[in-house]
């Protein structure tokens, strides 16, 4: 999981339209996208994440891709209080979140806790088996019982007792690489049953970090952008 630095802005925001650009809201409110990088991630100009915020800056659509504090040794909910000020940032438009790695799981905290988050579409990549997770001290906490928005509350079985979502009000969709380190299961076995989201497995995709090609990734660009089929996360 590990990138190098970056001294990229920590959000890019845009009010002007443009071909391409996530499709406004019927009501007029402006759309949004909400970028969450993992763990030991300092935002690398050639990770996907990054480079498809420079290209909806490019369109015209607000975006936040923030740096979440202390990636070596994070405290979730520090990450949280920066997450929930990302957001509302974003306005009461459309919201699409899109989280890599370790951030899949805060959002699935903050959505299974008292105060969920709004969304209308959301992509959890490469989210970690929880119990590798459990074994690493620097992160434990992000699958510790109870929640972020509940952090006293005794053990809750997050991750093993009940169907998690998304959140999201239209499509949640779940991607990870058939040979991802950090899911030494597989998508299907350690996700299927914990939560409700379609899942979509890129063959040979690693952790889907620049180090195993991701880079560009036109199709998650393209499922950002609304656009539908294979070009598009199926």
């Amino acid at each position: 999981m590990t990138t190098t630095p970056s001294t990229t802005e920590s959000t890019r925001t845009s009010t002007s339209t443009a071909a391409g650009a996530v499709d406004a809201d019927p009501s007029g409110a402006a759309p949004g996208v909400l970028l969450l990088h993992g763990w030991q991630n300092r935002r690398p100009a050639d990770h996907w994440q990054h480079l498809l915020a420079d290209e909806l800056g490019r369109l015209g659509t607000a975006v936040r891709y923030p740096q979440l504090p202390s990636p070596d040794e994070p405290d979730p909910a520090a990450w949280e209080a920066v997450v929930r000020s990302e957001h509302a940032a974003l306005g009461p438009g459309p919201v699409t979140v899109v989280c890599h790695s370790l951030s899949t799981l805060l959002w699935l905290r903050l959505q299974a806790g008292t105060d969920p988050l709004r969304a209308d579409r959301v992509a959890l990549v490469s989210p970690p088996s929880p119990e590798l997770i459990a074994g690493q001290d620097a992160v434990h906490a992000f699958v510790d019982g109870g929640t972020t928005a509940d952090p006293d509350a005794a053990e809750s079985q997050l991750f093993d007792g009940r169907l998690l979502t998304a959140g999201a009000t239209g499509d949640s969709v779940v991607v990870a690489g058939d040979d991802d380190p950090w899911l030494p299961l597989g998508l299907g076995d350690t996700w299927r049953g914990r939560l409700d989201a379609r899942q979509h497995v890129v063959r040979g995709g690693g952790h889907l970090t620049p180090e195993s090609g991701f880079g560009p990734w036109p199709e998650m660009t393209a499922w950002v952008l609304g656009q539908r089929g294979a070009v598009a996360l199926g």
